[in-house]
């Protein structure tokens, strides 16, 4: 697997520091279980972290805080997640969708096209998304940030060509229309933290049913 298009270092150091809802979380989370790129540059920030914490003001331990830090060391640590679960579902979205894509519940956004909406905090909202080969989702811009991480299949919007693995992140800035390729149905990871601003009246109608 070649990737192309990977974490910016703003994410990433945010994704480090815990600063990211979840939905943008587990997109990131399941990029990072296929780029070795990325892996490497979060353990970078994590040692940075570290050390700023290290350097930080210092607080007075509370009562009984040895004790249960020691307690928790005597515990046996949990045994290391697989990179990816079973039918190559990333380990990170097995909790969320179970280790097996052809039974996710899908629900029809119309030509073909497909979403199953994940359970996340209300920060911003995570779904999988389902585009037949050679369809197209609705243009649209962006009140916010979109994540988009390809899970199967590929992608070609205005900016660039997206395979599995890669990463398309989209802001205020961007107008685009992903077309998924031919010859090979399109799944995807996105995550929104504001709604979708459709450019045609059909998917805007549509859009407080859909969540999108």
């Amino acid at each position: 697997m070649t990737i192309r298009h990977h974490i910016s270092d703003p994410l990433l150091m945010a994704y480090s520091a815990g600063h990211l809802p979840e939905a943008f979380s587990l997109v990131l989370a399941v990029h990072l279980t296929l780029c070795d790129d990325c892996r490497a540059r979060l353990g970078a920030f994590d040692a940075i972290g570290g050390v700023l914490l290290e350097a930080g003001n210092r607080e007075a331990m509370g009562p009984g805080s040895l004790q249960a830090t020691l307690a928790r060391l005597d515990r046996a640590a949990p045994a290391a997640p697989s990179r990816r679960g079973k039918d190559s579902v990333p380990a990170p979205l097995v909790d969320y969708i179970g280790p097996d894509l052809a039974a996710v519940k899908w629900r029809s956004l119309g030509m073909g096209v497909r979403q199953a909406i994940l359970p996340t905090d209300t920060a911003a909202s995570a779904r999988l998304l389902y585009i037949p080969a050679g369809r197209a989702v609705p243009d649209h811009g962006h009140r916010g940030t979109e994540l988009t991480l390809v899970l199967q299949g590929a992608f070609h919007d205005e900016i660039d060509h997206f395979g599995p693995g890669d990463l398309e992140i989209a802001n205020e800035d961007l107008n685009h229309q992903p077309i998924a390729d031919l010859g090979a149905d399109c799944i995807c990871l996105a995550a929104t933290d504001a709604p979708l601003r459709f450019n045609s009246l059909l998917p805007r109608l549509a859009q407080p049913f859909f969540r999108i």
